[in-house]
């Protein structure tokens, strides 16, 4: 009867051990994986970087993600290597992470989702974060910092003017099939903050397709293009049928120089990307 004792009491022995090397140091640090470009962003804004173990390749700023060890795509990472790097939590975001977050969950790690759709929720999912890696003030100085810069815009932008004096704007996700961002969108948010009056508000989803009839019947006053595609610029949009007829092709207001990543990010650089679109409206209304 001794024997099944002393096996069991050898492993809760080595199972202790198990725990210490897993949990223990003197310093508190959290290994993390991040395997959204914008949850990186977030992380980095909050000083954790040296925390972060592992990024998708599509993580690529701010240049210091560009050093950590890649763990696969943004839809497909690398389960095995995630499994590997012994993270404390891994931060995800929604769309077609699922599975993977479903398998990391099965293996018994602990997942964080953030997939906000606006500011206010963008606002929460910082504060989660701060809150699962001890950084709750950090948080809460990032998020104030935001709100001050987003409280500026709107009110260099007249938040309170009729939309009808408000120049129409499109703004092109994709040119093939034609994609847009509408009501729901973080997109749809900048564009009313900046001043502006998205021509594709009632748009069936958060971003979906929408017909080129459409964009030429609402004659948009500024056309921003969300991509960076050397076969497709300004003057490819310019040449499109029908489109010289379009306020913002005849008086040459269609911008292709914003990084996209400033407002498709969910993350801190979104107030960047906001300031960028009003300096457009504001060349409509000078």
């Amino acid at each position: 009867m001794m024997r099944p004792v002393r096996i069991f009491i050898m492993s809760l022995i080595i199972l202790s051990f198990a725990a210490i090397d897993t949990h223990s140091g003197d310093s508190g640090d959290i290994r993390i994986i991040s395997l959204a470009p914008s949850t990186t962003e977030i992380l980095f804004a909050l000083g954790l970087g040296d925390e972060i173990v592992g990024v998708s390749i599509f993580c690529d700023y701010p240049a210091a993600a560009g050093a950590i060890e890649k763990v696969g795509t943004f839809s497909q990472p690398n389960i095995e290597k995630i499994f590997s790097l012994k993270p404390d939590i891994i931060f995800c975001t929604g769309l077609e992470q699922a599975p993977a977050i479903e398998k990391l969950r099965q293996l018994g790690l602990k997942v964080h989702v953030s997939d906000p759709s606006n500011f206010s929720e963008l606002f929460d999912s910082m504060e989660s974060i701060g809150r699962l890696t001890s950084r709750d003030n950090e948080a809460a100085g990032l998020i104030k910092r935001m709100k001050e810069a987003i409280e500026g815009v709107r009110s260099a932008a007249g938040a309170s003017a009729r939309a009808a004096n408000r120049p129409k704007i499109f703004v092109e996700i994709w040119h093939s099939p034609l994609m847009t961002a509408g009501k729901g969108s973080f997109l749809d948010e900048l564009i009313t903050l900046a001043g502006g009056v998205n021509i594709a508000y009632d748009a069936p989803r958060p971003y979906s397709r929408f017909s080129a009839e459409k964009v030429i019947r609402l004659d948009p006053d500024l056309i921003i293009l969300a991509y960076m595609d050397k076969e497709r610029s300004t003057k490819s949009v310019e040449r499109r049928f029908g489109w010289g007829k379009i306020s913002a092709v005849k008086n040459h207001r269609v911008y292709d120089d914003i990084d996209p990543d400033l407002y498709l990010r969910p993350g801190p650089r979104l107030v960047d990307g906001l300031k960028e679109i009003q300096k457009k409206v504001e060349l409509v209304n000078e």
